[in-house]
């Protein structure tokens, strides 16, 4: 690299090439080992609004893009991997490093769901 505008294009390239799609793909307990290291991985920003909202970004029915976090206007059936399903508004608030909680039409909150146990994410209602 010859100059600082090199370095930096360098590091968005390693993030939006690299990091991002590792958060999409890796399982909880290496994203909650990242989290540890946030700050020498991508710098000084909020975990919640990167590295778990690119996490949970695996599951586009989730996530806002524009907001960077989950999004709580749409009511989600999840599936998880054995089978069972729950429905309900993400709870960005409550859902933390990795566990989704959701309100159902009740107003309870149900879960946690690990990021590892969803199989599918479908808007309903």
């Amino acid at each position: 690299m010859k100059n600082f505008h090199d370095l930096v294009e360098s590091r968005r390239k390693w993030i939006h090439e690299t990091l991002i799609p590792w958060c999409r793909t890796a399982e909880r307990k290496d994203l909650l080992l990242a989290e540890q290291e946030w700050i020498d991985l991508a710098g000084q920003p909020d975990p919640e609004m990167t590295l778990w909202a690119w996490a949970w970004n695996r599951f586009p029915e989730l996530c806002d893009p524009n907001v960077g976090k989950l999004n709580e206007t749409h009511q989600v059936t999840i599936v998880r991997k054995n089978g069972t399903q729950i429905t309900g508004y993400p709870d960005a608030r409550t859902s933390q490093a990795g566990l989704l909680f959701l309100i159902n039409d009740d107003g309870k909150t149900v879960g946690p769901v690990s990021i590892d146990d969803v199989e599918s994410v479908e808007i309903s209602g």
